[in-house]
């Protein structure tokens, strides 16, 4: 696969703030590729200059291979960008909307098709401000993506939306990379980056700290090797000095125990709750998840 995106060594000023220090990144064609971090972290200012939206200062950016700088025009034609909050006219109807922002454009999709891709159809004739926040999300995809862009941006694209409306978007998200396009995704849901992402790069104060598949960065990094089990007498300062064990988390009954080898630590702490009294309930294996990444990072950002 060749490469849509190619960033290196991009830098970014406000002032003394350095929102964005030396970032280098690829995003390969055909993959969806998620863009995570705690706020403040320099993601969205990186997203904006990929989209040509904000200047770098510093560093090398091509989208498609084309400087977003040197030609915005150019690019706009062939890249989508679903923001967060789309001004849409509160009374305008959705197959207005369509129409409008059809003609603003070069390239022109099969229009028919998309609307019932999205399933629209029945809602043509409906006001915006009518409808439910999943309905308007897949409005704004619509426009998005009404000129068959090659590299589609999605910003926070499920914010605010429910568990149904949530996953059946995620299907569109999948359906659009299963039909050849390239997907820029920033998420405050792990959950999401996990379902959807191909591969996931993380930012921390401004610097690109992990880029790696959402397997291998909870596997690297998210502590992935853990039990867990509910002890009302469980002592977890007696427990971080068993043999093997890296940490321990404790919220009222319920423990978690970090260890490279939980086979042997489990064995350990059998023994040890014979030998106190306690009780354990329960017991279980777990793996960690992007959301224990994004909260430790999160955590460390503020210095706690």
């Amino acid at each position: 696969m060749s490469d849509v995106i190619h960033v290196e060594g991009v830098h970014k000023w406000y002032g003394d703030n350095h929102a964005v220090n030396g970032v280098s990144l690829h995003v390969r064609e055909g993959e969806i590729f998620g863009i995570l971090g705690p706020n403040g972290a320099g993601k969205t200012t990186m997203v904006e200059m990929m989209e040509g939206l904000r200047k770098r200062d510093d560093g090398l950016i091509q989208i498609l291979g084309m400087d977003p700088d040197q030609d915005p025009y150019e690019l706009r034609e062939r890249i989508g960008v679903q923001f967060q909050s789309t001004s849409i006219q509160p009374r305008m109807k959705v197959g207005e909307a369509i129409r409008l922002f059809s003609s603003l454009y070069r390239k022109k999709t099969d229009t028919g098709r998309l609307i019932r891709a999205l399933g629209l159809t029945d809602r043509l004739n409906a006001a915006f401000e009518d409808l439910s926040g999943g309905w308007k999300q897949r409005v704004t995809l619509a426009l998005a993506t009404i000129h068959d862009p090659d590299l589609i941006f999605l910003d926070e694209p499920s914010t605010g939306l429910d568990p149904r409306a949530r996953r059946e978007l995620w299907d569109l998200i999948l359906s659009m990379r299963d039909s050849g396009k390239t997907v820029v995704l920033t998420t405050h849901y792990m959950e999401e980056a996990e379902r959807l992402c191909d591969r996931v790069a993380m930012f921390r104060k401004g610097q690109l700290v992990a880029l790696d598949t959402p397997k291998e960065l909870i596997r690297k990094q998210a502590g992935n090797r853990r039990l867990t089990f509910e002890s009302p007498g469980a002592d977890s300062g007696r427990i971080l000095r068993l043999p093997g064990v890296d940490r321990v988390e404790q919220e009222g009954e319920l423990v978690r125990v970090y260890a490279t080898s939980l086979q042997q630590v489990a064995r350990s702490l059998f023994n040890l709750a014979e030998q106190e009294g306690w009780t354990i309930e329960g017991f279980r294996f777990e793996s960690g998840t992007l959301d224990d990444l994004f909260v430790s990072m999160a955590v460390d950002r503020e210095g706690v």
